[in-house]
């Protein structure tokens, strides 16, 4: 596994694309001040990794963040989704270049597929794949994908998904998931890594809080990149964004890391991608 060293450091996608492996979620975060000032402040501070989506309704907020910061473009690594009601070949490209105007930039670093909707999210990857192939996107991938739904996808796809961006955390590992997403050099990304808080309170992380006087988040965090799992918690306030990059100081032990694997329940904050309706 690569050594998790600063807020800069990434993994490396199969084309051979860096995606910093600590970024900034948006996720509810209000198309104003609230996200502008969110994004130009991880920007300033060090992050070098933004996630937003159409369904946000903030990509507008996010790229004004962007161009307040300090930092170049070439040097953020700005991701979105396509939302559901887009899916299909020609909506896609439409909704591509809807989103690349609300964010006021020239290209994506990742675009993904927010949620395999059946029967659309085949030829949504295709018109993924012709922007990929038009330099429009440095990577294409999934949010929300099953095993069963790559497995689908890739069998008349011509590029595989670089990235899965799946709910996870210590009651959701969906290590067999994990596995083929690995296998297949597919880089596994979580959202909700605090189950939206939910996880705070468990024993082994106030255990370990002490331990390594650290938040419970931080170790939360920490246990994501030593998995190698890119990790984007979100945040509006600026003081929480700073606190969720400081977890580059100290290390999980391998049976840490496995006492926090062991939560595992299968639980779900958010929708199950087999049985979702939106």
């Amino acid at each position: 596994m690569k050594k998790i060293t600063d807020l800069q450091g990434s993994f490396e996608l199969y084309n051979g694309v860096k995606m910093p492996y600590l970024g900034l979620g948006t996720y509810k975060s209000e198309n104003n001040t609230e996200v502008v000032n969110a994004v130009q402040s991880a920007l300033d501070f060090g992050y070098r990794h933004i996630d937003t989506a159409s369904a946000y309704k903030n990509e507008e907020g996010v790229g004004k963040g962007i161009k307040k910061s300090f930092v170049a473009r070439e040097d953020v690594f700005v991701v979105s989704k396509v939302w559901n009601a887009d899916q299909g070949y020609e909506s896609t490209l439409k909704a591509f270049e809807a989103t690349l105007e609300q964010l006021d930039l020239d290209y994506l670093d990742l675009y993904l597929i927010h949620w395999p909707v059946k029967g659309k999210y085949k030829e949504t990857w295709r018109a993924l794949e012709k922007l990929y192939h038009d330099k429009r996107i440095r990577a294409i991938g999934v949010s929300n994908f099953l095993k069963h739904h790559l497995v689908d996808l890739m069998e008349s796809s011509e590029i595989i998904p670089m990235v899965n961006q799946m709910e996870f955390h210590p009651y959701l590992t969906s290590q067999e998931l994990v596995d083929y997403c690995v296998s297949k050099e597919i880089q596994f990304e979580a959202w909700s890594p605090f189950m939206q808080g939910k996880l705070f309170q468990l024993d082994i992380c106030k255990e370990l809080s002490e331990k390594y006087k650290k938040s419970a988040a931080q170790i939360i965090l920490r246990w994501n990149l030593q998995k190698g799992i890119v990790t984007i918690p979100k945040s509006s306030k600026s003081e929480r964004i700073i606190s969720n990059a400081d977890v580059f100081d100290f290390e999980l032990s391998a049976d840490e890391v496995f006492q926090l694997d062991s939560l595992n329940r299968d639980e779900r904050i958010g929708p199950d991608p087999d049985n979702f309706n939106f």
